[in-house]
């Protein structure tokens, strides 16, 4: 059994805040589709409660984290004639037992990640 686990924070920059309430899923990628792992919504700190991979589900191969950035920033009020980004798709490899940590900075025109730790 792998001994690593993953791990994600949102921050909004349009707002200088975390991302409460954005709305996670996690996707396992395998070939040329898709297997649902969880659905995830950001606490008050921007992060999950729980790792998205804890130990007892890690492994390697490739995942997606799906970041819903339109639906939280209309929650918010945010008035956008056309919003631009909707669904943040982030594609990333685990090859090791390690903690990944991948973490988006967004607002409604743009975004970054990178692997954290």
């Amino acid at each position: 059994m792998a001994s690593g686990r993953l791990t994600t924070h949102v921050l909004d920059t349009m707002h200088g805040r975390p991302a409460r309430g954005m709305r996670l899923e996690l996707l396992y990628v395998h070939g040329d589709h898709t297997h649902h792992i969880t659905d995830s919504y950001t606490n008050e700190d921007g992060r999950v409660d729980q790792p998205l991979l804890g130990e007892d589900q890690f492994q390697h191969g490739e995942f997606e984290i799906h970041f819903h950035v339109g639906q939280y920033f209309e929650r918010l009020g945010v008035e956008i004639e056309t919003p631009f980004l909707d669904v943040v798709p982030v594609r990333f490899t685990i090859s090791e037992d390690k903690h990944y940590h991948v973490p988006l900075l967004v607002s409604p025109f743009a975004y970054s990640t990178y692997r954290g730790s």
